[in-house]
Parts: C-alpha cells; sequence; structure tokens
C-alpha cells in the first residue's frame, strides 16, 4: 500500500509485515530506489537497533518505517552525523506536537515527565534510532531506520524506562499523522543540514537532553568513563570531561546520572 501526503519529498510504501524495514529498504537501495522511499511496516518482526540489539513490537502499537536518502558528495566524515540528524528531526517534531522531548546521544528519544506527587522528573525512551550506510551501484545511500512506541499501553511497554506517545499523553494516536510529521522533520532537517551543518549541530545541541549532565559512558571494548557531557564535535562524538580531562568517545552506551 502507498500512503498519499501531499507532500512531495517521499513515497510510503506501507507492509502488513516484515522482519526488518532497514533490510528491505537496504535491498530496495541495491536495486536503484530513489531517495525519499519509505518502508513502514504495521509489524516488525526481527527488527535491529544500535549494537545488533534485537527490537520488536506488538502490531499496531509503534511506527516502524525506514527512509532511504541518497546525500551526493558528502564528506566521509559528515556521514557520521546522520544518527544525529534522525535524532534531532525526531525530537523536533515530538516537541511540536506538545512533548517533552529530547535527543540523548547519540540518537536514542527521551520523554520528560514530573510525577504530580513529589515533583521529581524522570526520562523515559520513546524512540530508537539505526542508521547504516548501503553501497549501491548509484553510490553510497543511508538508510535511516526509526522505531517510535507510539500506541503501547503500560503494560505491553518492554522495559520500566521506556515510554510510549499514548502513555505520555493520556490520549490515543494517530500513527499517520504522527508518521507525516515525523517524515516532514527528517526532511527538513537534512536539506538544512546539508546547506549549513553548523547550524544543524546547534539545533542539536540545544535540543539535547545529554549535554550538560553527569553521564556514564559505556564503551563497546567494556570500558567505562564518569564525567560531565560538554559537547558534540564535528563528526558527532560526544567529549565527555573526566578528571583526567577531555575524552572523545565514538560509539558507547550513555547513562544519564544526574537528575533532570
Amino acid at each position: 500500500m502507498t500512503l498519499l501526503t501531499g507532500d512531495d519529498d517521499w513515497v510510503v510504501e506501507v507492509l502488513s509485515e516484515a522482519p526488518s524495514t532497514n533490510a528491505v529498504l537496504a535491498d530496495r537501495a541495491r536495486v536503484g530506489a530513489a531517495e525519499g522511499l519509505v518502508i513502514a511496516t504495521e509489524h516488525q518482526t526481527a527488527g535491529r537497533g544500535r549494537l545488533d540489539r534485537a527490537w520488536s513490537t506488538p502490531r499496531y502499537t509503534a511506527l516502524t518505517f525506514s527512509v532511504l536518502l541518497r546525500p551526493r558528495n558528502l564528506e566521509p566524515q559528515r556521514w557520521t552525523w546522520l544518527p544525529l540528524l534522525a535524532g534531532l528531526s525526531v525530537t523536533s517534531a515530538l516537541r511540536e506536537m506538545g512533548f517533552d522531548a529530547g535527543v540523548k546521544w547519540p540518537n536514542d528519544v527521551l520523554l520528560s515527565r514530573t510525577d504530580p506527587a513529589d515533583g521529581t522528573r524522570s526520562e523515559a525512551k520513546v524512540c530508537g534510532i539505526l542508521v547504516e550506510r548501503v553501497e549501491t551501484p548509484d553510490g553510497p545511500a543511508a538508510v535511516i531506520g526509526i522505531g517510535v512506541n507510539t500506541s503501547m499501553s503500560a503494560e505491553q511497554l518492554p522495559v520500566p524506562t521506556a515510554t510510549s506517545l499514548a502513555v505520555a499523553s493520556g490520549a490515543p494516536v494517530d500513527r499517520t499523522q504522527v508518521l507525516i510529521a515525523l517524515l516532514r522533520s527528517l526532511f527538513a532537517h537534512y536539506a538544512d543540514w546539508l546547506a549549513d551543518p553548523e547550524q544543524v549541530a546547534s539545533t542539536y545541541g540545544a535540543m539535547s537532553a545529554t549535554l550538560g549532565r553527569s553521564v556514564r559512558a559505556e564503551l563497546p571494548g567494556g570500558g567505562m568513563l564518569l564525567g560531565t557531557a560538554v559537547a558534540v564535535d564535528a563528526t558527532g562524538c560526544l567529549v565527555i570531561s573526566t578528571d583526567a580531562g577531555p575524552v572523545t568517545v565514538a560509539a558507547g552506551d550513555v547513562v544519564h546520572l544526574r537528575a533532570v
């Protein structure tokens, strides 16, 4: 099924079920699919998150989709910013919808809430993103996979640190309208980033839930860093101020230590 949105930047194909929208779209990219193709599914059965973590959702409770981009003549070091760009785009769209959203480095999208009983604030993950580079006969392509918990009930959430738009808002969610808002945000920020990457980096910093926070970075090799997240550099790496000086982190899991 093709979703007609009235926008010219994309074409959306909705599949009843798919193991992974990223895998489907990567195959399409290799045989010449154009930039702007979006593959969405009502039920993703074998999705993948960062660091090859498995990710799946009950049918009709989430937005799971992948977007094909073909940035031309882009310096290799700029490709590492695409995951952050995707996280920024989702965060921006959710803020426009009234959610208190922030992006945790590099691209997890969190919603904040205040406990009415004691006024304490907490964060929960609502969206995960996986960006993959695919080599094609027409040049390298970026497949941006986005999964947003939209309509899950509290009982359906996979972990206590997760949330959904329905849980956060207390209201039903129109997944089609959310998808359109996310795509509009993504393509707008993508165009801005191609034209003025420094401005987009500044916008990312303003929407970051990580910068200025005490963090623990759990590194892929098993190491760990403690310090304060102070910057995101030109290649998308996180700079952490530690007792031994600033350290640049290219990959890893970041845990926020200070209450919001």
